[in-house]
């Protein structure tokens, strides 16, 4: 059973995914915070910073919002060679000045004195296609390895794609055949026309804002409607009539809807002590041993304890029951905590033939995870690197 609880109160959002009762996944939002990830305003340009090569554009929120020259230019493939030499020949003077109008995407949520950093390059996102206007290659999840298909879903999607679009394939658009691609993509072209219509429309030198993404509930719904959803709580009318309006936009009006107006939803499934669990350093595992989480701000710091646990066998093999067990939890607490950056994970020490098997539960097990991690493998040190993309851009620190 998996439910998605969404808890309204008068200080914070609280969005939670619940798996058979178990808490697996908790982002919330601050009210005096707002979120801005994924909104797309008129900006007007501030300051225009040569010797940094970005600029300040106003988009009428509390603060200005932050561009760098790269996030002006045409949005290219990232593989071409000279992309650096083009950044570095141009001058973000010859490209916007103080007063200019501009279409911007926020791309990361501002922290403490700094405001968000905004692009160019809008992103568009729908149920399988991530559609990117006047651009004009196509790219297709990572997390998607079948050769077959990834080489199946690019042709279909390049044969349905009108000139001055490109799109990046999603891993939920496995599977699915072309006609439900083409919807997907119909959607987003229109939604992208109605943004650049306001666009044009609006003649005054206000920022304006012209798409409101509702990011983090958005981006949740998305990826999860296709993973079994079963069942969304709400507390909240307005929070009711937004996740209504995102499951008939994607086609999912048999997932059940239950809004209990006012009621404290932290009650069920004691996910309020599930909640006071997941700030704790030490995590016990089953088998008496334990993980401790550190967290600074360059990385990090996970370490495997076997505690008292001794085992009934031989060393060896009470080492490596201690480590896989660490390794399924830590998959699970990196996912909970939303744990992003560089992460090092610190195992009792092993032969190295078991190290490779501890590297494939821990790559089995991420893949329950909806962000991109990356296991970079054992250092010299016999230390784990890994990271991992918050699903939250917010700064921690």
């Amino acid at each position: 059973m998996l439910e998605l609880i969404i808890n309204e109160d008068k200080y914070k959002k609280r969005i939670m995914l619940i798996e058979n009762g178990v808490l697996i996944e908790q982002h919330e939002e601050q009210h005096e915070q707002k979120r801005l990830e994924g909104n797309i305003y008129k900006g007007i340009v501030q300051n225009v910073l040569p010797g940094m090569q970005s600029a300040f554009i106003d988009v009428g929120e509390n603060k200005n919002t932050f561009i760098k020259l790269k996030d002006l230019l045409p949005k290219v493939d990232e593989s071409i060679e000279n992309i650096d030499e083009i950044i570095k020949n141009t001058n973000i003077k010859n490209v916007i000045k103080q007063g200019d109008k501009i279409l911007i995407q926020v791309r990361r949520d501002g922290a403490l004195n700094k405001g968000a950093k905004v692009s160019t390059h809008i992103n568009l996102s729908g149920r399988f296609l991530v559609l990117m206007p006047n651009t004009d290659f196509i790219t297709i999840s990572q997390k998607i390895d079948n050769k077959e298909e990834i080489e199946r879903l690019i042709n279909d999607v390049k044969s349905i794609m009108p000139k001055g679009f490109g799109a990046i394939i999603r891993t939920v658009a496995v599977g699915v055949e072309k006609e439900k691609l083409k919807m997907d993509l119909d959607n987003l072209i229109a939604k992208w026309k109605e943004i650049e219509l306001q666009y044009e429309k609006s003649n005054s030198n206000s920022p304006q804002l012209l798409y409101d993404n509702k990011a983090l509930l958005r981006r949740t719904i998305m990826d999860i409607i296709d993973r079994g959803l079963n069942r969304i709580l709400l507390n909240d009318k307005t929070n009711y009539k937004i996740v209504k309006n995102i499951l008939e936009e994607f086609g999912q009006t048999k997932i059940e809807i239950e809004l209990k107006e006012g009621k404290n939803l932290l009650d069920l499934y004691d996910i309020s002590k599930q909640i006071e669990k997941m700030q704790e350093r030490k995590i016990w595992l089953k088998c008496g041993g334990f993980i401790t989480i550190d967290r600074t701000e360059a990385l990090t710091a996970i370490d495997v304890n076997s505690a008292k646990y001794t085992g009934n066998k031989n060393v060896q093999d009470t080492i490596l029951k201690v480590n896989k067990e660490a390794t399924i939890e830590i998959a699970k607490q990196l996912r909970l905590r939303d744990i992003g950056g560089i992460i090092i994970i610190d195992y009792i020490d092993m032969p190295d033939n078991r190290q490779e098997e501890i590297l494939s539960l821990l790559e089995e097990n991420l893949k329950k995870d909806r962000t991109k991690t990356q296991v970079m493998g054992f250092t010299k040190l016999n230390l784990v690197e890994m990271t991992r993309k918050k699903l939250c851009n917010t700064e921690e620190y």
